[in-house]
């Protein structure tokens, strides 16, 4: 029998139909020796025996898309079954084991999703499924992993889906499983805009303020040989973080730039080292901790048509998806 979970050094973590293709991206970036948090991801797997030990069953789409209410009902019904059952013992056995190892290396975990339809050309989910930082007991760690499977029937997930032709009857949830990265500065990157230029975005503490449009973000221009074209400081009058939530940040950092030309440097050249592994244009989200930066996410850049290329960045990145 495969294990439930394993580690994103593991050859079977880039295994996207198992994972994800966020938890598979972010292993072959770790395989690749680019710097993330590290981690490990469960099995979509998992998600299936969740449904199978708790009597779960999922309607085929067919039976209930011509009927609102019934909808809507299955789908409430399918997110109740996995908050308030408990984890089937052998998926728990090896959430607590893992539970265990990282504890003995970060006080807290981050437990994220790894839908099988998220971070795909097309549909990249970008904000759609939950994730939960700052987890210190195991209590709050089972809830996450629970909230995360019952997240793929959120009605945005299923509008989000409808719009895209997809069905929650017809995927599952992997989850990414990490230790947290306590960022001082957050933000993402797109390898290539309208203008064949790299675009990367920057904010004080989590890259959620962004996502949920409390601030502008610095935004910084650069050129495919790494050269800074544009630094282009933001309006960053709150920030996010683990502990404290939405805060307030000094007046004096409100319109200083995040970041210095070093680490936009920096960002450049790792946005390039991850288009050539992936090989094609690529967004990525990013952190910056005191040990430096972290890659969060990378996913095949997907941006919808807008009046300003790199528009998308007034949405992106989403940290909490």
């Amino acid at each position: 029998m495969k294990p439930l979970i394993v580690s994103l050094l593991s050859d079977e973590a880039t295994d996207a139909d198992r994972f994800g293709p966020k938890a598979a991206n972010l292993a072959t970036l770790c395989q690749a020796g680019l710097p993330t948090p590290g981690g490990f991801c469960l099995d979509a797997e998992a998600y299936h025996l969740q449904l199978d030990e708790n009597k779960l069953t999922v309607k085929p789409n067919e039976t209930i898309t011509n009927e609102v209410r019934a909808a809507r009902l299955h789908a409430i019904g399918m997110r109740l079954g996995f908050l308030e059952q408990p984890i089937a013992t052998p998926i728990l056995e090896s959430l607590l084991e893992v539970w265990k190892l990282l504890k003995q290396t970060t006080d807290t975990v981050v437990v994220r999703s790894s839908a099988l339809v998220e971070d795909q050309a097309g549909s990249n989910f970008a904000g759609q499924f939950e994730s939960f930082l700052d987890l210190k007991n195991q209590t709050d760690y089972q809830t996450a992993v629970r909230s995360c499977w019952a997240a793929l029937w959120s009605t945005r997930v299923l509008r989000y889906m409808a719009t895209h032709d997809l069905h929650a009857a017809d995927t599952a949830m992997a989850l990414l499983i990490q230790p947290l990265v306590r960022a001082n500065v957050s933000g993402g990157g797109l390898s290539q805009n309208a203008n064949g230029e790299m675009v990367i975005s920057a904010t004080w503490g989590l890259g959620s303020a962004i996502a949920q449009g409390e601030i502008v973000p610095d935004r910084y221009v650069l050129s495919r040989d790494g050269a800074v074209l544009e630094t282009d400081a933001g309006r960053k009058n709150h920030q996010v973080d683990c502990v404290h939530g939405m805060q307030s940040v000094k007046t004096d950092l409100v319109n200083t730039p995040c970041l210095d030309s070093k680490q936009i440097m920096e960002l450049g050249k790792l946005l390039l080292k991850v288009e050539d592994i992936f090989g094609d244009h690529v967004e990525i989200e990013w952190a910056l901790d005191a040990e430096g930066i972290k890659l969060l996410q990378a996913r095949p850049l997907c941006v919808e048509t807008a009046h300003v290329p790199d528009e998308i960045w007034l949405q992106h990145p989403r940290l909490n998806g």
